[in-house]
């Protein structure tokens, strides 16, 4: 399996592309702000042609070159429902304080995009994407478990981050469904599972499990909500 990224616009999220090698088709992850031409430009370093986009959530530090990149590459576009009120209304959702960023971008339309289902398994570019929907940071979060050469893996989104997990404090957060998130979906997971997460650097369930405060508290059942990270 094939996995590159890079950091995208001034809040670094993480943009991937996962194929299953070199010069194949590849699916792409989170083109977030500025994205389209460092995308453009990793994509040709290992001759990777992209077939869909698919979405962790709606913040628009991850959807924000999702048009132009689908509009680009004649290819569609995948999100979770409960956040599609995000692309048809992104000031609502993102604070007053966001507005500057928001001013003139153009989203899809939801009606163009193509519905995550939890539990659903995309096969895309030979790729096999299983959706697990993670409420918390927003209504719609999802992560993505993907088996990679030697481990599993887990595109996380800004649900569980290095030390952190996802900022709750936005329009449609919610610290007791990221608990819940955390305890139902993540805590279950094989300790060598690697994370890929939408902002930072990689790191395993087994090392959040042992470091990570919030996954104590999510074990605990109990704990204050996080700043944690992300738009």
């Amino acid at each position: 399996m094939l996995i590159r990224s890079f950091p995208a616009g001034a809040f670094g999220t993480n943009c991937y592309a996962v194929a299953p090698g070199p010069r194949q088709e590849c699916v792409v992850i989170d083109p977030g702000m500025d994205a389209v031409e460092p995308l453009a430009r990793m994509l040709a370093e290992d001759g990777l042609r992209p077939v869909a986009v698919v979405l962790t959530h709606g913040h628009l530090d991850h959807t924000f070159s999702v048009l132009p990149v689908c509009d680009g590459y004649d290819i569609p576009a995948y999100l979770h429902p409960r956040d599609f009120d995000m692309l048809a209304d992104p000031v609502r959702w993102h604070g007053p304080q966001l507005a500057p960023l928001i001013t003139g971008v153009k989203l899809p339309d939801p009606s163009d995009v193509r519905p995550l289902d939890d539990g659903a398994v995309l096969s895309l570019a030979g790729v096999e994407l299983t959706v697990r929907h993670a409420p918390g940071h927003t209504q719609g979060s999802v992560m993505f478990s993907v088996d990679l050469d030697d481990a599993p893996g887990l595109l996380a989104g800004d649900v569980l981050f290095a030390g952190s997990v996802g900022r709750v404090d936005l329009p449609g957060g919610s610290w007791e469904d990221m608990l819940r998130s955390l305890r139902e979906v993540v805590l279950p997971m094989d300790d060598a599972t690697v994370v890929l997460p939408g902002h930072g650097p990689a790191t395993t369930i087994g090392r959040e499990r042992a470091t990570n405060p919030y996954l104590a508290e999510a074990a605990a059942g109990q704990g204050p909500a996080p700043k944690g990270r992300g738009l």
